[in-house]
């Protein structure tokens, strides 16, 4: 009988994309295994078709622990592989009556594992600095400079090697079919012949993640009107308002060509074909970065509070742009100050790094 392996996945789209290589490389070591994923509802679309997963079980934000363990607790896993550091996934591998369960050091949870790994050395935490640490720091130009292995993705690569896999990184990937891109693309009336811009101001995790609307606008009209594509707007039901008002921007300077605004109208599987069929995406530094990233879309992405060497993309074709101030990155939702990491990334300089991926 075929090994069969559970993998709690991690609840957030960033985060489950940059889990990607390492699911690639437990394939890679496991290619008989029968790999269950155990995600977050709200992700299930994204494990739809991956080469890395045989099944995918989902829970909702009202499920307890007791009554997921009791689902998992059927299927009868030799394996559980832990990617959140949490006790409550700690809890769900234990409940399950796995035999085998595998994650990170952590307090508490140590005691639900049966092979326990510890925390990385290269690993660096995002320290969220306070008021005082970053007025300290806001006038100087020392930049933040951790190791090349501290990046994120590493974290979920050292967990599949305790079983085996290799450790070396992959680039993170999505598999979305050319079906789905010609049914997104249809459901909009977008020629398959039409170029595509992909526009993406939002994120969910805080306004200091947000490069300034106005110059998102600035940048996506000096683009149309020199390379001639169309822009399709993304964002959740949150970002409509300032989706609406990039749109009615663009508008504007090219009526011909009015940018296409389906923020709050995607669903997951949707948002990565339109990205994929992107020529390129220009976006914070948020989930649909990394979805982008992950289907192959050229990417240019203005960072501010927080780090491209521990959550930017590393594989692809892309162009981060971090200004050199001391006090970034804050790890803040919100500046405490001025704002200054991201009004110091001008319009032009987003224009030249958009420019050279088209080119």
């Amino acid at each position: 009988m075929n090994e069969r392996i559970l993998v709690r996945c991690v609840n957030w789209l960033g985060d489950a994309v940059m889990s990607t290589p390492a699911l690639l490389r437990l394939r890679e070591a496991r290619p008989d295994a029968h790999i269950t994923l155990l995600s977050h509802a709200k992700l299930a679309e994204l494990w739809k078709e991956q080469p890395y997963a045989n099944a995918v079980m989902t829970f909702t934000p009202d499920e307890g622990v007791m009554a997921v363990a009791k689902r998992l607790r059927a299927e009868n896993f030799d394996l559980g592989i832990a990617f959140p550091n949490s006790v409550r996934s700690g809890l769900e591998l234990r409940l399950a009556g796995i035999p085998k369960r595998v994650g990170y050091s952590s307090g508490f949870r140590n005691l639900l594992l049966n092979k326990v790994i510890p925390r990385r050395a290269d690993a660096v935490a995002m320290h969220k600095k306070s008021d005082s640490e970053i007025k300290r720091d806001s006038g100087s130009t020392r930049r933040f400079a951790p190791p090349k292995r501290a990046h994120h993705i590493y974290d979920y690569l050292e967990i599949v090697a305790a079983v085996g896999a290799s450790p070396e990184p992959l680039a993170p990937k999505i598999v979305v079919t050319e079906t789905e891109v010609a049914s997104a693309r249809a459901k909009l009336n977008i020629s398959k012949d039409e170029v595509l811009f992909g526009l993406n101001p939002g994120a969910e995790y805080g306004p200091a993640k947000r490069w300034l609307k106005e110059r998102f606008a600035a940048v996506a009209a000096k683009l149309q009107m020199k390379h001639q594509g169309r822009w399709i707007i993304f964002g959740g039901a949150a970002d409509r308002e300032i989706c609406d008002w990039i749109a009615e921007q663009i508008a504007l300077f090219a009526p011909d060509k009015k940018p296409i605004n389906v923020a709050g109208q995607t669903s997951l599987r949707e948002l990565a074909a339109l990205l994929k069929t992107c020529r390129l995406v220009l976006t914070n530094d948020t989930g649909p970065m990394h979805l982008a990233n992950a289907v192959g879309a050229p990417i240019v992405v203005p960072f501010g509070s927080t780090s491209s060497e521990l959550t930017g993309p590393i594989f692809g074709k892309s162009r981060i742009l971090q200004s050199n101030v001391g006090c970034s990155p804050c790890f803040r939702r919100e500046c405490p100050i001025d704002f200054r990491c991201m009004k110091s990334i001008e319009v032009g300089a987003v224009v030249d790094a958009a420019a050279g991926l088209l080119q």
